[in-house]
């Protein structure tokens, strides 16, 4: 099935012209001035009391069997008035007759010049009708029958019309006065009204005729190119059955003319473009296909040349003085899409947006000689190079077997599938139905196409994505689905693709399993995400050891956590893993507290053991005194012996300090600890030493200034800094403050409320 696309295309390329057996539509109509002989002047909308005037001068509409015209009621009940006795004028009448006369032929597919003679005015009264028949030749080169509904008030009397085994019904009632609705058929088309049910229905007959000699238009005929397509796409959707298949899930056609968004839809469609959506429409029905017409839109960008000499603005393809001044470099970033659905009767799709490949277009080369609709190019800009971005625009028509149709989706991302999987859920849901119900088997298909594609690449900003994983776990969790559950967490949670964000779903979801089973899995994942995401590890350990369920269950996950935990800080990390990790943080220490408490207090107290051992990664004013602030506040833990140790600590380290003697400064000398010792900086060495100089002005070149203001900042000297900008070169006033004393004092403060609640 390699050559799908291109055997599909060169079926369609023989479909050339556009028609069916049938046309119709509806037009807003200046109302023209009506008058039949006996009666005179018709109201329009026709009036109960003028349709009995008609009726009274018309006659009983005859039917023709074989050579014979006979009346019979039960086969024809329609009043009829002759073409010679009607007049139809009107400023603008034969513009509107044009008009819905072009539109008739176009819907049939006759591209020759086509005349319409009037040929009947039909009343049909109450209980009118007229069973199935074919129209006869009424005049030499009559090749259809055109019927105008003129605005009158009715139920019933639609028109069915039938050929080749294909049936339409037409409802030719328009519910605004000012409009007409009208249909033309071929006349060996068989076609009858049904009964009119109440009202009065009233209609124009004409004749049309083809001009000049030759052949009569027909019906076109793509029967053979039908059951080709039919056969194609049949073997297509069978193929997809095959784990082996390497055909494409879906099929692009571009269409040849050009349709604005607004405009795009099957019924806009035109010329051989309305030829291919007929035939491929016919064949996607036999095959099983679902067929769409959508906007095909590419959008480049990359790096551009110089040519000439160019201003400072974009430039689009409409100014032609520019045309040579830029020429396209290399494409860096090309976006293909499919947007603007629409679907064969008319409507609209709301798939949202799709990507589609080269290997999807029918043919393989569709476009490779489309010129882009907007084309603009931007100067070089700083470190930037001249760039250009460009965008191609096309009508295309989308087919795809419907049993891949979940498959076709996922092609679209998440920003598709997971706002389907949620409606789907929602539904499956509210129905009440079993797992063996239609809504849930669909979800559970599109869940296994979404985990087939997963994203398994660990990207540095993934917060997006984590919210993606648990809104999936969230909804997997609905649906009770624990095969999907468990392949989720073999393929993308205990491949290393996981966050802190997930742990709530994924807890939910792991609830549903055996609670042995949830427990092994609590420790996989743990496992294997606690070197790069040990904050996220000790967060779902300390939720899963709260739940009874659990209990007994979880020493093996505390063992790999503990195990585990980062020690001396000078260890040399792989630098490609070195961003991955996770800096250990105060809620970290306090969940892996807790949590162990509750699991084992040996390996609680093993933990603790660890983060004594190491106080430089376990800073003690950092995590641990933040962290033991949080556990005293828990009555359950706060007692616990693992929690007194580091409390203790705690204690121990905020009396050490709080000893140390605490005195504002007696004079201006101040700390002199600079990691410069350049000329600048030993100036800045001395005005900090000296005992009685409060102020020191640095009058030098901004460069200067600069380097000297950076190791103020940098060594946390007691210096306030202004640049006075009075003369030149401008100075930098530098004056002393008492900073580190405010912050010993401050830090004082907040010591002996801790050793307060700590003791």
């Amino acid at each position: 099935m390699a050559s799908i696309a291109n055997d599909l295309a060169m079926v369609l390329s023989t479909a050339r012209t556009p028609g069916e057996y049938y046309a119709t539509g509806a037009c807003a109509i200046p109302l023209p001035r009506l008058e039949v002989n006996g009666v005179g002047p018709i109201a329009l909308p026709l009036l109960p009391t003028q349709a009995g005037q008609l009726i009274g001068v018309a006659e009983r509409a005859p039917y023709g069997r074989g050579e014979e015209t006979l009346v019979d009621t039960e086969v024809r009940r329609t009043w009829q008035i002759s073409a010679e006795r009607v007049l139809i004028e009107g400023h603008n009448w034969t513009r509107t007759l044009s008009a819905i006369v072009a539109r008739a032929a176009a819907g049939l597919g006759v591209t020759d010049a086509v005349v319409p003679a009037l040929y009947k005015l039909l009343v049909y009264d109450q209980g009118s009708f007229f069973v199935g028949h074919r129209d006869t030749e009424k005049a030499p080169g009559m090749f259809a029958t055109l019927i105008i509904a003129l605005p009158s008030v009715h139920t019933g009397g639609e028109l069915v019309i039938r050929h080749k085994g294909r049936e339409v019904l037409l409802d030719l009632r328009c519910q605004d006065p000012s409009e007409a609705a009208f249909a033309a058929f071929y006349a060996d088309c068989v076609h009858e009204v049904l009964p009119v049910t109440s009202g009065c229905r009233l209609a124009l007959v004409y004749n049309l005729l083809r001009k000049g000699r030759g052949r009569l238009p027909e019906p076109p005929s793509y029967d053979t190119e039908q059951a080709r397509l039919a056969a194609l796409l049949q073997r297509w959707a069978a193929s997809k059955q095959s784990p082996n298949d390497t055909s494409p899930e879906k099929l692009v056609y571009p269409l040849e003319h050009a349709y604005t968004p607004a405009e795009l839809s099957f019924l806009a469609l035109k010329g051989p473009d309305a030829a291919a959506a007929a035939v491929l429409t016919a064949a996607a029905q036999r095959s099983g296909c679902d067929l769409h017409v959508a906007l095909l839109t590419i959008h480049e960008s990359g790096s551009a040349e110089y040519t000439g000499y160019s201003g400072s603005r974009w430039r689009g393809r409409a100014d032609e003085e520019d045309e040579e001044e830029f020429e396209i470099g290399e494409v860096c970033d090309r976006s293909p899409t499919l947007s603007n659905w629409g679907r064969p009767d008319g409507s609209q799709a709301a798939f949202g947006v799709f990507p589609f490949d080269n290997a999807e277009l029918c043919p393989s080369d569709a476009l490779d000689d489309m010129e882009p609709d907007e084309q603009y190019f931007q100067e070089a800009t700083g470190n930037e190079g001249a760039s250009f971005e460009r965008t191609y625009r096309r009508a295309a028509l989308v087919l795809w077997p419907q049993q891949r149709r979940l498959a076709v989706f996922n092609q679209a991302g998440l920003a598709v599938t997971l706002p389907y999987l949620s409606e789907l859920t929602r539904r499956w849901a509210q129905s009440g139905e079993d797992h063996e119900s239609p809504l849930w088997r669909e979800a559970h298909e599109l869940s296994g196409h979404m985990l087939s594609t997963w994203p398994r690449v660990i990207r540095h900003f993934q917060q997006a994505e984590q919210s993606e994983r648990a809104s999936l776990l969230a909804l997997l969790a609905r649906l009770k689905d624990t095969a999907r559950i468990e392949a989720f967490l073999v393929d993308i949670i205990a491949a290393g693709i996981y966050g802190r964000s997930d742990n709530e779903a994924l807890l939910r979801a792991l609830l549903l399993l055996p609670a042995v089973r949830a427990g092994e899995w609590i420790e996989r994942i743990i496992a294997a995400n606690v070197a790069i995401s040990l904050g996220a590890c000790a967060d779902l350990l300390a939720r899963s050891a709260r739940l009874a369920v659990l209990e007994g269950l979880l020493a093996d996950a505390g063992i790999a956590l503990v195990q585990a935990l980062p020690g001396n800080p000078k260890q040399i990390i792989r630098p490609e893993n070195a961003w991955q990790r996770e800096s250990v943080d105060v809620g970290t220490v306090a969940d892996l507290v807790t949590a162990l408490y509750r699991i084992d207090a040996n390996l609680a107290e093993r933990a603790v053991d660890h983060m004594l051992a190491w106080p430089d990664t376990y800073g003690l004013d950092d995590l641990i005194l933040p962290a033991i602030r949080r556990l005293t506040e828990s009555k359950e833990i706060h007692k616990h012996v693992a929690v007194e140790r580091l409390r203790t600590a705690c204690l121990e380290h905020l009396r050490a300090r709080v000893a140390q003697a605490l005195e504002p400064p007696s004079d201006w000398a101040r700390a002199a600890v600079l990691g410069c010792r350049c000329r600048r900086c030993n100036e800045l060495r001395q005005f900090l030493l000296n005992a009685g100089q409060k102020t020191w002005i640095f009058k030098a070149a901004e460069f200067d200034r600069s380097h000297v203001l950076t190791s103020v900042q940098r060594d946390g000297c007691d210096v306030d800094c202004v640049t006075d900008r009075r003369g030149r070169p401008y100075s930098l006033v530098c004056t002393k403050n008492q900073a580190s004393y405010d912050k010993r004092a401050k830090q004082r403060k907040q010591d002996l409320e801790d050793m307060s609640r700590l003791a």
